[in-house]
Formats: structure tokens, sequence, C-alpha cells
């Protein structure tokens, strides 16, 4: 499985912007998924955006308009713009392997980062 390590998280001011790195062991290579999800304490994690091998994106209605996926060979980018205290939480990134549209459901992805925190205040 591919091994996936998220980096950029941090304290930022409401309408700020931070982007958000996730990075693979190998380049990232078709066909797959990414995601980007978020959770807090008592939930389940909320999916934010994926993007599949073909550079197909979709987007949360809860970030939508402010966040923007890019990637490079073994990067995934979650660029986040005008910030709000309720997009605080811990941002995962995932991958899954196969031809098919992305879904935006934790379930269906085998595998996971670490997280990393992003406060909003």
């Amino acid at each position: 499985h591919v091994q996936l390590v998220e980096s950029g998280g941090g304290l930022v001011q409401p309408g700020g912007s931070l982007t958000l790195s996730c990075t693979t062991s190998l380049a990232l290579y078709g066909p797959y998924c990414m995601g980007w999800f978020r959770q807090v304490p008592g939930k389940e994690r909320e999916g934010i955006a994926t993007s599949d091998s073909d550079g197909w994106k979709t987007y949360a209605d809860s970030m939508k308009g402010r966040v923007i996926l890019t990637k490079d060979k073994n990067t995934l980018y979650l660029h986040m713009n005008d910030l709000k205290p309720e997009d605080t939480g811990m941002y995962f990134c995932a991958h899954q392997s196969g031809d098919f549209v992305c879904h935006p459901y934790p379930n269906w992805y085998t595998d996971w980062g670490q997280g990393t925190q992003v406060t909003v205040s």
C-alpha cells in the first residue's frame, strides 16, 4: 500500500489561507483516487475533496469555492482560503487504487496518513 504523510497544518486566523501537503511514498501513478478528509472529536471523518488520476476533482459543499486541489508527481496539495472556525479539525489524506469515480466516503479508502491539525481562531 501507498504510504502517506500530511503536513502544513497549524493555527490560522479566520479569513486566512493555508496549504496542506500529502506526500506519497512513490510517484502517483494511475489509476487511483486521492482524498482529503476532516475529523473533529466525537465525529466521523468528513470528505473535503477528491481527485482521480485523470485530474477530475470534487469538493464538499462545506468548503466549495474556498478550496482547490493540486498535485505534482508524489504530493497532493489542499489549498484553503477564507478559512472559518468551523473548518477546524484534523485533516487526513487518503488513497485508493482503481479505475472508478472517486467518492468522498472514508470507508471507501484503504490508505491513510496520520493527519495534520488545522485550527482556525
